[in-house]
């Protein structure tokens, strides 16, 4: 099988290049500024926001699947028009395609949990982005997977656990948010369940995430315990509060999706405390 994973260098893309090399498909990894540390079987250039790039590359490698793992963060031509551009040229030519979203594109406001049903309601411009990618895809290719996650955390190299690590030295000025709520994913899961689903006949909407529920503040005590930093040194604040704009408290509901994988989707608790160094 021949996968093309789009934002192959990214935090997500990498674990996939790695984990699809293993499996000993033919890779092709797909990279915005300059390639990644994984090693796919080739790297191509693809710029989202290029309104002929994603036919072009798909034209060139012609995939059995893509998976869609860029992130573009709040620029609407990246995280927004370019997965629909990507959708539109994997529909032509019937080649799987699964898009990764967002917890993001809800408000965490009125609803305990968040199933596949519940419709967007973004607060901010990056989940208004990612919201608008979810309806294009699934507009223009019904039969892709749009697969919604919520925190992606790794062994100590996700954004998330280095800003635990930068709050708790003192070398950023922050806080976490004791009422900001999320399902953290472990990046090896996610990936694993990305491929999975893939070459599968699954479509529509599948949530991928954690079974725990947690803050963020609680979140960076499990990883200041796991990597031996000082507790008592994280800050907390609360979001409601600080005057910042972001969802609340999004729960993502991912019992269907998990119901049909192998993969099991571990929570947080489980695989930071799995981690930690015998003391």
């Amino acid at each position: 099988m021949t996968v093309l994973i789009i934002g192959g260098s990214g935090f997500l893309g990498s674990q996939l290049v790695r984990q699809a090399t293993t499996a000993g498909h033919t890779t092709i990894a797909t990279y915005a500024t300059k390639p990644g540390d994984a090693a796919p079987t080739e790297w191509r250039h693809l710029d989202l926001r290029d309104a002929d790039g994603p036919d072009a590359v798909l034209t060139e490698v012609n995939p059995s699947v893509v998976i869609n793992a860029s992130s573009g963060g709040a620029d609407w031509a990246v995280t927004a028009q370019g997965p629909i551009r990507l959708a539109i040229a994997a529909a032509k030519r019937g080649i799987r395609l699964v898009h990764v979203s967002s917890d993001a594109v809800f408000s965490g406001v009125g609803r305990a949990r968040y199933d596949e049903s519940c419709l967007p309601s973004p607060v901010t411009p990056y989940g208004a982005a990612k919201a608008a990618a979810e309806t294009g895809v699934l507009a223009v290719y019904p039969e892709a997977v749009v697969a919604r996650t919520s925190l992606i955390v790794g062994d100590g190299d996700s954004e998330h656990e280095r800003l635990v690590h930068r709050l708790a030295t003192g070398a950023f000025d922050g806080a976490l948010f004791t009422d900001e709520f999320r399902c953290p994913v472990h990046v090896s899961d996610l990936a694993a369940a990305l491929l999975e689903l893939a070459p599968s006949d699954a479509s529509g909407i599948h949530h991928i995430a954690g079974p725990d529920t947690l803050s963020r503040y609680d979140f960076g005590i499990l990883v200041a315990e796991r990597d031996g930093l000082d507790t008592a040194r994280l800050p907390k604040a609360t979001r409601a509060t600080s005057g910042l704009p972001g969802a609340l408290d999004v729960r993502l509901d991912s019992r269907a999706t998990q119901r049909r994988l192998k993969t099991t989707l571990r929570g947080a608790r489980q695989f930071l405390r799995e981690a930690r160094p015998p003391r």
